[in-house]
């Protein structure tokens, strides 16, 4: 005998489940298939696109890209406004700061940059503003280049990064270079200024004055 079929039942392709079919609500096993799916493809966008980068560096110094927003941008470059002189982004991303930054008369702009995919996309974005050429972006470890010439310093990096790149920092530059720091301060030094709030915030380090301070400390831990 024939069971009759519910009104609302389609039974669709034959070995195909009922969450595939078009219009079907999703129950718990097409959840659990979508959310499998989702955090493959985000996987698999870190291991083509983003691990490259990391391959070589310690765990510790490695920094995820997140772009800068444009309000970050805009208050980077605030505090950048008026000076002249070599201006680096470490660890430039898709290039956005550096492309701005010479638009705005900081020259030569220039970004070191691990990650090869965002290196041809800082390149692209620089083509199709009119620049090419007139910016670098560079496959450098940021550990192992010389920033004795740099005169602006941009730095959006993570937190655990922060102590050791002061170090280097107070090494290498010159004293009347400014270091603008977004996201994150450094935790040791005190800003000249800051501008922004919250994820927009973003300081401004005076070498010479850092120096200045941290000497200072130094001094009055040997007493």
């Amino acid at each position: 005998m024939d069971l009759p079929l519910d009104p609302g039942w389609d039974p669709g392709e034959p070995g195909e489940p009922s969450w595939a079919r078009p219009g079907a609500a999703l129950g718990g096993r097409g959840l659990l298939a979508l959310a499998a799916a989702s955090g493959a493809a985000v996987w698999a966008t870190w291991a083509v696109l983003l691990m490259p980068g990391f391959r070589r560096v310690p765990l510790r110094l490695q920094v995820p890209y997140q772009p800068s927003s444009p309000r970050q941008v805009a208050n980077t470059l605030a505090l950048l406004r008026g000076r002249a002189g070599k201006t680096v982004d470490l660890g430039s991303g898709d290039g956005r700061l550096v492309l701005e930054a010479y638009k705005e008369g900081l020259r030569p702009a220039l970004g070191y940059e691990l990650n090869p995919w965002l290196l041809c996309l800082a390149n692209y974005r620089a083509w199709r503003a009119g620049y090419h050429g007139k910016i670098s972006f560079l496959k450098r470890d940021l550990w192992k280049v010389n920033l004795s010439d740099c005169h602006n310093v941009i730095v959006f990096l993570a937190p655990s990064v922060k102590p050791p790149l002061a170090t280097k920092l107070l090494a290498e530059l010159p004293d009347d270079a400014r270091v603008v720091a977004g996201r994150y301060p450094f935790p040791s030094w005190s800003p000249s200024c800051t501008l922004g709030q919250g994820l927009d915030q973003v300081w401004a380090y005076d070498i010479k004055e850092v120096r200045r301070e941290v000497q200072g400390r130094a001094q009055q831990s040997q007493l």
